[in-house]
């Protein structure tokens, strides 16, 4: 459950990725390059199949959330009980159950997500409890402690137990938990020294999420003003990971900050050809009207809307409202 990100819910929510034991099938490297169709058609062939396959249904729930359609949520949660119920005690099943009740939670709002609270909680521990390498799992039920208020079962002092507790399985995952604790905390310059001192090796998962915490880091920096420690950032973010599109697009979002349009515009398009989202062209389509391209906004904007997900809902209402304007 990633809906505390300072990047936008949907696309914290388009990350997710497969683990342990369900990480290896071949719906694995398509979740993970954000293939989302692709893995959800390769799903349903072996669901026509196999009704209740565990792999298809995982990577079915994924491929939902990471294209993030809210008229989709509720079918991701059926799809959730479903697999829970075929597979009671299999990890993955009550992971991808509970991330799919946390989306539900976020496009529900505050009232929604109280309700839920306890089931969300519920099942990201159960996946904990019968996988405890479930990193992934670990995550989902740190960000629950993280942002549930104390009422639903949240608090600091449980992410830090589960910290605790993590650290006598795997010592690097603890850490990287322990780094989002002082980022939830607003404790950036901590959760940036210890995010700079993970070695993930080749443990993808870990890779992942060291990639989302930098990213997410970064951005916070920035939301402060303070552009030279958010460049740094973004900057080691494009060294570690160059086949992310974070590194650029963030990079971008700086230019863009300090009314630099024409530097934004090209890092915009460097992101965009690594992997194109809707965020990138609305950010385009900003710059574009800054510069007074009316053109290349309405371009961009259009783009941006083309999308089924990816763009907030304040987001999409601003690049309707912005399209117009530059068609007048």
């Amino acid at each position: 459950m990633k809906i505390g990100s300072i990047i936008s819910p949907v696309a914290a929510l388009s990350l997710l990725i497969c683990a342990q034991a369900i990480a290896a099938n071949d719906y694995s490297p398509l979740i993970r390059t954000k293939k989302f169709a692709e893995a959800e058609k390769l799903a349903n062939a072996k669901l026509a199949q196999e009704p209740a396959n565990a792999e298809a249904l995982v990577a079915k729930i994924k491929a939902i959330l990471g294209e993030g359609p809210a008229s989709r949520l509720e079918e991701a949660v059926k799809l959730g009980e479903q697999c829970v119920a075929a597979h009671p005690k299999q990890s993955e099943c009550h992971e991808a159950y509970g991330n799919a009740m946390a989306a539900k939670a976020i496009d529900g709002g505050i009232m929604s997500a109280i309700s839920s609270a306890g089931t969300m909680r519920d099942a990201f521990k159960k996946a904990v409890e019968l996988d405890p390498r479930n990193f992934d799992a670990r995550y989902s039920l740190l960000q629950f402690y993280l942002q549930a208020p104390g009422i639903a079962g949240g608090g600091v002092g449980k992410a830090q137990d589960l910290v605790s507790q993590t650290a006598a399985i795997n010592p690097v995952a603890a850490k990287l938990l322990s780094a989002h604790i002082d980022l939830s905390e607003s404790r950036l310059p901590q959760a940036e020294a210890t995010a700079m001192a993970v070695q993930p090796g080749n443990d993808e998962a870990l890779a992942d999420n060291q990639r989302d915490l930098l990213a997410n880091l970064g951005t916070q920096y920035l939301a402060g003003k303070k552009y030279a420690d958010s460049e740094r950032v973004f900057r080691n973010v494009q060294k570690l990971f160059p086949d992310s599109e974070w590194g650029l697009y963030g990079l971008a979002r700086i230019q863009q900050e300090q009314g630099r349009h024409r530097e934004a515009i090209a890092g915009f398009e460097q992101s965009l050809a690594v992997f194109p989202k809707a965020a990138t062209y609305y950010r385009i389509g900003l710059s574009a009207m800054a510069l007074n391209d009316k053109a290349m906004a309405a371009s961009s904007f259009e783009r941006a809307l083309s999308f089924k997900s990816g763009l907030s809902k304040k987001m999409r209402a601003d690049a309707q409202s912005q399209l117009k304007a530059s068609r007048g």
